[in-house]
């Protein structure tokens, strides 16, 4: 049996190493399906590959995370960087040479200082 631990998850943009995540820390999803049927008038099935590299990251950084400064800067000059996300107790690894923040986080200031979220495009990510 393995046990799940939100210490174990590393995720470091253009070599540091983010800290001050919030509850939903880090979502990744591919842009796309890997494949997609399509269905002749006779039945005949044919499966196409989707050769689209693209993923979305959603980093969920608490208001006071220590790189949010980092974090804005890179939204605000749409620099591209290297992203990693690491499990280190589940083994699984996300990785991409290239990505870049696509805007700045929604700001809402209210009684509570809210969360700030941060949504990444991974040009080429690699899910192992």
């Amino acid at each position: 049996m393995k046990t799940y631990d939100p210490k174990d998850i590393t995720v470091t943009i253009k070599g540091v190493y983010l800290t001050g995540f919030s509850e939903d820390m880090v979502e990744i999803e591919k842009d796309e399906e890997n494949f997609e049927t399509k269905v002749g008038a006779q039945g005949d099935v044919q499966r196409n590959k989707i050769n689209n590299p693209l993923s979305t990251a959603t980093i969920t950084l608490l208001g006071s995370s220590p790189q949010l400064k980092f974090m804005n800067n890179l939204a605000n000059t749409g620099e591209s960087f290297p992203f990693s996300l690491i499990d280190a107790g589940m083994g699984e690894n996300i990785t991409a040479t290239e990505a870049y923040i696509k805007k700045q986080p929604t700001r809402t200031y209210g009684t509570e200082l809210e969360d700030r979220e941060f949504e990444l495009q991974l040009v080429d990510a690699q899910f192992d």
